[in-house]
């Protein structure tokens, strides 16, 4: 008994050394649904029995003494319901005996169903890891025993230690040490002996069981999301909304103040026209984009661009970006490809590619905001 001990206290201080887990893969979960991470088991155990009737026999206590020991088998069903914690329903026995002496021992049929508790230390500890191989449960249970061989029932009280090992996402070995404490009646005999100490005063079964354990549907656990990010993803958005309506209202401030200080000239209203669309127009940009940012520039575009077919007029785009984001190497690709975007459009609108020139000016900081200056400006030559 002091040896089995010794093997349990030495499993439990083992913990500490696990050296598996990639840190990387630990992470919180969220609860899975009711049927998800169920499990079956089965098993094939070797059995020790202390039967409450040999007290004053003189028996020698190792568990691996013949008279005392027996095969037997398991099978068991239960669930997680968070990585940590879990149930399940465990049937184990078949083949027992009653221990009197190393002479007399019955052979005795039973059975013993208990419900238990399961505490995964590993992911307590250690947080859940998918892929961990070793995990180390812990387990607490009662239920009720039977001799079949006698008819007699007794109530059990179960505790163990439940090792398994990962072969792949939906098995694993699993390696248990458990003790059944019974009733004085499981083996068969009810009679009340007078023992030495509570030990005695019981029907004790311990049991070392190897088998596999195979996971029902869905046996892992989904990583909890990411609400700061997710947050910050949203807050990133509404910012880059609000700067596109920032510029949107500035450059209706810009309009408005090129019509305001528009002179008037004493022509035909058509030739006004004219006049106006002949004015420099300037294309926004996103920051670090070349990719015209608002359709309602492709408008003062496309009036451009009209007015250089109607006036077999030339056309010179300069691009530009702003100083305070980018090297200056950067940026004057940047200009560059603005431009370039810009007179690609035109081309669109119509006008002969060998009548649009395009410059870049690198970054320039001319305009407040500084969103302003991400633009391209079309002049007539």
């Amino acid at each position: 008994m002091k040896k089995l001990l010794i093997v349990l206290a030495f499993a439990g201080l083992s913990m500490t050394s696990m050296a598996q887990d990639d840190p990387t893969l630990k992470y919180s979960v969220a609860t899975n649904s009711f049927w998800s991470n169920w499990f079956i088991q089965v098993g094939a155990d070797w059995n020790a029995y202390y039967s409450s009737q040999e007290h004053g026999a003189g028996n020698a206590k190792s568990p691996l003494k013949s008279f005392r020991s027996n095969p037997g088998a398991s099978v068991a069903i239960g669930k997680w319901f968070t990585p940590g914690l879990g149930l399940r329903t465990k049937v184990q026995g078949i083949w027992g005996q009653t221990v009197y002496n190393k002479d007399h021992n019955p052979a005795n049929r039973y059975w013993i169903a208990n419900e238990q508790a399961l505490f995964n230390l590993s992911n307590m500890l250690y947080g859940y890891n998918p892929n961990r191989v070793w995990n180390f449960v812990p387990f607490v249970g009662a239920g009720v025993g039977r001799s079949m061989t006698n008819n007699i029932y007794a109530m059990n009280l179960s505790c163990g230690i439940l090792n398994t090992f990962r072969l792949s996402k939906k098995m694993a070995v699993n390696v248990e040490l458990g003790w059944n404490r019974s009733e004085n009646d499981l083996d068969g005999d009810e009679r009340h002996m007078e023992p030495a100490n509570s030990w005695e005063d019981k029907d004790n079964n311990l049991y070392a069981e190897i088998g596999l354990t195979f996971n029902l549907g869905k046996a892992t656990w989904d990583k909890v999301p990411d609400v700061d990010a997710i947050k910050a993803l949203s807050q990133s958005q509404i910012d880059a909304l609000n700067a596109q309506l920032t510029d949107a209202n500035n450059e209706i401030t810009r309009l408005n103040n090129m019509l305001r200080n528009q002179k008037p000239v004493e022509k035909p209203q058509a030739q006004v026209v004219k006049e106006f669309v002949a004015a420099p127009v300037s294309v926004f940009f996103n920051i670090n984009k070349s990719k015209i940012a608002s359709r309602k520039d492709l408008v003062n575009l496309e009036s451009m661009a009209k007015f250089a077919k109607e006036n077999n007029a030339g056309l010179l785009v300069t691009g530009y970006a702003d100083s305070k984001t980018g090297s200056a190497a950067y940026n004057q690709k940047l200009s560059e490809s603005r431009a370039a975007t810009v007179a690609d459009q035109l081309v669109k609108f119509g006008v002969s590619r060998d009548k649009v020139e395009t410059v870049g000016k690198g970054g320039v900081n001319d305009l407040s905001p500084v969103s302003y200056n991400r633009r391209a400006v079309v002049t007539v030559k």
